[in-house]
């Protein structure tokens, strides 16, 4: 019999792709025992199109502005989850789920029982194809499957900066590979490292542990904080049967500047979190890759079409690393 489940949905002026999602869960051959809406809209929009619609469980939380962010909602989620529930699940409001999403990703929990936290799958992000040699510079391969191999890891393969740990672990000098390098086996998969819109949790691990409020408003890396906090405590995986898409909705998202100042300040606060000491040689590749990161950035001013948008996050990503240098 599954464990009861509460799902959190935070979301932020996205009354239409909430909706998406949320026709997505009705669907679902295993269905959540309450479904927790966090909204920091500025506006009602999202009140009406819940009211205009019949979600079953479904309970709705407007937030006033000092509640308002991803990590704040969340933690506010969190605080109203039944006394019943054994698990809470995370949503990001422009997802749409194949129908066992919550049947695979609660199911996991029976197969490994001492799991803190289980993340789902996203399936239309990356292209993948199984592979039977390793051949091409340009692919990565892992178990038996291949996807394209970005040109910052590719260039950073050149200087010996890649990652040497599995997809879902973060390195000692950070700049992990996503759970998006991880190929769609269907298998469960170590990870330490979980996307926080596709994410669930044993509801015990928020005695403990709650989403850091460094992250402000957008809250990038915010789910990597949070999940390599507990993954200090006890395991994590992912189940790449438990599918789902992720369509990035443009709204509610910072500009290129703060976004890109965000990239740096966060990604070391996560960095920094998982290594509290770490050697000169680890700190010398942290800064390497972040450079280097910045040149790539810099380059596509000149081979995109977004030009305005690679300068200013370029120069947010600089303004980020100076801070971090002189902190």
């Amino acid at each position: 019999m599954a464990k009861p489940f509460s799902l959190i949905v935070c979301t932020y002026m996205r009354p239409e792709p909430l909706m998406k999602l949320l026709m997505s869960v009705k669907t679902q051959t295993l269905y959540p025992d309450e479904i927790l809406i966090i909204d920091g809209s500025t506006n009602n929009e999202t009140k009406q199109a819940l009211k205009e619609n019949n979600f079953e469980n479904l309970k709705y939380f407007k937030v006033e502005a000092h509640h308002r962010g991803l990590t704040k909602q969340r933690n506010y989620g969190i605080k109203n989850v039944s006394d019943d529930s054994e698990i809470v699940c995370f949503l990001d409001d422009d997802t749409v789920l194949e129908k066992h999403y919550f049947e695979n990703l609660i199911g996991t929990y029976d197969k490994k029982k001492d799991a803190l936290g289980v993340g789902g799958y996203i399936i239309n992000e990356v292209k993948w194809e199984k592979a039977d040699i390793q051949s091409n510079p340009k692919k990565f391969y892992f178990d038996g499957w291949m996807r394209d191999e970005p040109f910052r890891f590719r260039l950073r393969k050149k200087l010996g900066l890649l990652p040497n740990v599995a997809p879902g672990f973060s390195p000692l000098f950070s700049h992990a590979r996503s759970i998006g390098f991880l190929p769609p086996t269907g298998k469960i998969y170590d990870a330490e490292l979980l996307m926080g819109g596709v994410s669930s949790f044993k509801k015990d691990v928020f005695k403990t542990h709650l989403f850091s409020t460094f992250f402000e408003g957008y809250g990038l890396y915010e789910d990597a904080d949070f999940s390599i906090r507990v993954a200090k405590t006890g395991p994590l995986f992912v189940n790449t049967s438990a599918q789902l898409s992720h369509f990035h909705e443009g709204s509610g998202r910072p500009n290129q500047y703060k976004y890109g100042k965000m990239v740096v300040r966060n990604g070391y606060h996560i960095w920094r979190t998982k290594v509290t000491k770490p050697s000169f040689k680890v700190k010398l590749k942290w800064h390497a890759i972040t450079l280097l990161l910045i040149l790539i950035r810099f380059s596509n001013v000149f081979t995109t079409a977004q030009k305005k948008e690679a300068f200013t996050e370029t120069l947010g990503r600089t303004v980020g690393w100076f801070r971090v240098l002189v902190a």
